[in-house]
């Protein structure tokens, strides 16, 4: 198990890395007025300058990539129960965000920022899991009627 969550760490941080530059490229086509913005402007100003803010930000995104990919592992400890995979899991996966979030100025620095940024983390986490919850179900039904026909 120890090596699986070290495997996966090590594939999820560049993996974390490249979607982190994915998005910035995103936001950037649609929020940046046809410039590059990789960072939100008060992060880079934070940090003193652009690289610096990039390489952090870069970092930490590495780092929310390997947290989700170890933290994967739950998914197969057979003999916890649904309701306490996703627990734990959103728990990892929430302890890695949202100061990463803070962090790069993701979220507005205050309560409302935090508890907004909070309640969307929620929203895209519950949908994720009932799209991936509905896709398992339906191929263990299939799985079940292949083996009913037999």
């Amino acid at each position: 198990m120890r090596k699986t969550i070290l495997m996966r760490g090590l594939l999820g941080f560049p993996l974390g890395m490249a979607l982190g530059e994915v998005i910035a490229i995103a936001g950037s086509l649609f929020w940046g007025h046809e410039d590059y913005v990789p960072c939100v402007p008060q992060f880079v100003e934070a940090m003193g300058n652009e690289i610096y803010a990039v390489a952090l930000q870069t970092f930490l995104c590495g780092i929310i990539g390997a947290v989700f990919a170890m933290a994967s592992v739950i998914w197969e400890i057979d003999k916890w129960s649904i309701a306490k995979q996703t627990g734990i899991y959103f728990v990892l996966t929430a302890a890695a965000m949202m100061p990463a979030a803070y962090i790069t100025g993701w979220m507005e620095h205050s309560t409302i920022g935090v508890v907004t940024y909070f309640g969307i983390f929620v929203i895209i986490y519950v949908l994720v899991w009932m799209i991936q919850y509905s896709v398992i179900k339906r191929n263990i039904k299939k799985m079940n009627e292949t083996l009913h026909k037999r």
